[in-house]
């Protein structure tokens, strides 16, 4: 990634790469955005209307060839979407080839020979930024929409590539602006003791503000969940089905079944999506006493992915149970398992047993059979259930972000300060630092206030042609 004391310098070149997968295919795009953009491709393609690129009028397709010299590289369609009405507000060429991987890296050949030079990663969105076309939580939401892999991930992303977060952080940040400008005020007249801000309305106005930012760091438990997938650990004694439950619930054999004790070591994972929610299943190595150095490792990692999860699906033998151990070895998962985490117990073998189980540290139990999948529908639509009981928030913004996360949670603590300082009757002075955080905090969100190392490391992650 080329660094950032360049950026404005390095904006004036003219930059191209592929935009599509890389690879054959049937048709591949490449994208070229700077000045130059429409020069340099119009001196090696040739429309078949004889009309110069030059003339072609702002979001139009035009037919033509592109040529190396007199030999022909391939029949292509050029789009024209010219400055400041661009994705990048620059004069952006697209030109769709086809998908053949040497005429994909030919017709870059002749872009940089003409003038043109690679684009670095998440560069046309880094001067989509840079040029006001996106903020920079916008910018952000752009990688999020291409990395969503599941309904509700992509709806997330897309509200906030369309500004959702954006117009909350405004709306504060020119609140907070209101009052700031009325405490620097008051700093010019210090010596003639008046006061601008009201203390009593700035404190009404804090509480809101606080109020909302909470709400905003609450929605972040479901925002992160849904973007990146619900972490569900299946765990239990060697032999309750763990395997057997996970490969119903994909409707796939991924894990080895066997009667032989200990036959899972380490962790199996896979996804399934249900009503637009990735949940990301996890089967783990059987809770037990053992010698086996490499079954103790399998174990370990068992008690570290309990740690990770949003829900925990305990599952034991009906045939086989012992209740006190079953219910100290619960204990002993929620002690492991962080805050928060939903345990489930699942009673294994309905199918062959009947009988009602008494468990007094259980959180929910549900009879199921691993083998045939009775029960699982019902495990399943209780997790969904208990997902949507998450969204208890009254806002629909919700944080995906952990960068914006951790901004807020500095905005929650700067208004604090602010807030403990009016009550200590704090000199404007002290305030205004307080409120500046605050405001440098929220900036950061959308990229008001930004530095080289933050944005390095947003459109790093980036895909090339993005």
């Amino acid at each position: 990634m080329v660094k950032f004391d360049i950026l404005y310098n390095m904006n004036q070149d003219t930059i191209c790469c592929i935009s599509t997968a890389l690879g054959q295919g049937a048709i591949s795009l490449i994208r070229v955005s700077g000045s130059n953009a429409i020069n340099i491709t119009n001196r090696f393609f040739k429309s078949y209307t004889k009309k110069a690129l030059s003339k072609v009028e702002s979001n139009k397709a035009i037919v033509g060839q592109i040529l190396d010299q007199n030999d022909i590289i391939d029949e292509v369609i050029v789009t024209i979407f010219r400055s400041p009405k661009s994705y990048t507000g620059e004069n952006i060429i697209e030109i769709a080839c086809h998908g053949s991987a040497y005429i994909q890296d030919k017709i870059i050949q002749l872009l940089i020979e003409h003038g043109c030079r690679l684009a670095n990663r998440g560069e046309f969105t880094l001067r989509a930024f840079l040029n006001g076309k996106l903020d920079l939580s916008q910018a952000e939401a752009v990688a999020e929409l291409i990395a969503s892999d599941n309904k509700k991930a992509h709806n997330l992303a897309l509200k906030q590539m369309r500004g959702g977060i954006t117009a909350e952080i405004k709306l504060l940040r020119d609140r907070f602006i209101k009052f700031g400008a009325l405490i620097e005020l008051e700093l010019d007249f210090s010596g003639e003791d008046v006061e601008f801000a009201d203390r009593n309305e700035f404190l009404i106005l804090i509480q809101e503000i606080k109020n909302k930012v909470k709400n905003l760091l609450k929605s972040f438990k479901y925002g992160n969940v849904i973007k990146h997938g619900i972490p569900i650990t299946i765990v239990g004694n060697p032999n309750s089905g763990k395997s057997t439950l996970l490969n119903n619930i994909i409707q796939e054999e991924r894990a080895i079944v066997s009667n032989i004790e200990g036959t899972t070591r380490d962790t199996i994972e896979e996804s399934i999506t249900i009503d637009g929610y990735k949940l990301r299943f996890t089967d783990t190595a059987g809770l037990r006493q053992t010698n086996n150095e490499i079954e103790k490792i399998g174990i370990a990692k068992t008690y570290n992915k309990i740690n990770q999860s949003a829900f925990v699906l305990y599952l034991f033998d009906k045939m086989n149970i012992n209740t006190k151990n079953l219910n100290d070895e619960i204990i002993k998962i929620r002690h492991k398992a962080s805050e928060g985490v939903n345990i489930i117990i699942l009673a294994n073998k309905s199918d062959l047993n009947n009988k009602k189980i008494d468990l007094s540290n259980s959180e929910h139990i549900i009879n199921i059979s691993a083998k045939t999948g009775d029960g699982i529908e019902k495990v399943l639509n209780y997790i969904i259930a208990e997902i949507e009981k998450w969204k208890d928030f009254s806002d629909d913004i919700i944080i995906t972000n952990q960068r914006h996360f951790q901004s807020l949670t500095n905005v929650l603590s700067s208004t604090k300060e602010v807030e403990n300082g009016i009550k200590s009757n704090l000199s404007g002075e002290f305030l205004a630092i307080d409120i500046k955080k605050c405001l440098q905090s929220l900036g950061e969100i959308t990229g008001e206030i930004t530095n080289e190392n933050l944005l390095d490391s947003i459109f790093r992650d980036f895909c090339i042609g993005k």
